[in-house]
């Protein structure tokens, strides 16, 4: 079955979901035409019951913090440590981090603060899936949360001095990133701009600054879809 579930664990802000879409309507953006998917509101106790079903899953971000004693994140954790090997498993942001702690790492509030604007990360892994090639990928970031350690059968094939575990490799069944490849930068500048005051003023005027400068969300975007075995529709007429 050529579908991608998508695991839902979190919503933005309403206004926003009115401009710009749900997290959910943000990744089949990114995934493209013709892919097709399906929504799980993990929040409500939705998850798939087969993972071998779907080709691949994407597990989207959250205002939750992995280390919250929440009812839905330790059910969602143990699906992630059933799933892995039985299909492809994405995760993004909060999906990061879930896995990172599903699979034995640490997860903790960073003590660098909120990592917010357009962040650019060394590639420092050289997997089939990366293509095109990258040496560095400038994504929209937001969060104050990062994965702190690693299990050893982990490889960091993305980092930058503010987030050193950026992006994880799980043997070839499962990947993940902090950054965010869905959003567009106009919903991260006023997903930021929201936010003013519980960031820094100047935190966010930095981070306003840099989403007006060129970035990597096309290639990243390549890169997961490589992963998961899918194509868009533009990909299939080239």
């Amino acid at each position: 079955m050529n579908v991608i579930a998508i695991l839902e664990t979190g919503r933005p802000p309403a206004d926003l979901a009115a401009r710009y879409g749900d997290y959910v309507d943000q990744f089949r953006a990114l995934l493209g035409d013709g892919v097709a998917t399906r929504r799980f509101d993990v929040q409500a106790g939705e998850l798939p019951d087969d993972p071998a079903a779907f080709a691949g899953v994407i597990v989207t971000g959250s205002a939750a913090g992995v280390y919250e004693d929440l009812p839905w994140i330790e059910p969602l954790a143990q699906w992630l440590r059933d799933a892995r090997g039985k299909t492809r498993l994405t995760g993004i942001c909060f999906g990061h981090q879930i896995m990172a702690q599903a699979f034995g790492g640490r997860v903790e509030k960073s003590g660098r603060g909120w990592g917010v604007g357009l962040h650019t990360y060394e590639v420092t892994g050289d997997e089939a899936w990366m293509q095109p090639p990258a040496g560095t990928l400038s994504i929209p970031a937001s969060h104050q949360d990062q994965v702190i350690a690693l299990t050893d059968d982990a490889r960091v094939i993305a980092a930058s001095p503010f987030t050193p575990n950026a992006g994880v490799a799980w043997g070839d069944d499962a990947i993940s990133f902090q950054c965010h490849p869905e959003f567009d930068p106009a919903f991260a500048a006023a997903l930021t701009e929201g936010r003013r005051g519980r960031i820094a003023e100047h935190l966010v005027d930095e981070a306003q600054a840099s989403l007006q400068q060129a970035n990597d969300r096309a290639i990243l975007g390549a890169w997961i879809r490589n992963y998961l075995g899918v194509s868009n529709a533009e990909e299939n007429k080239a």
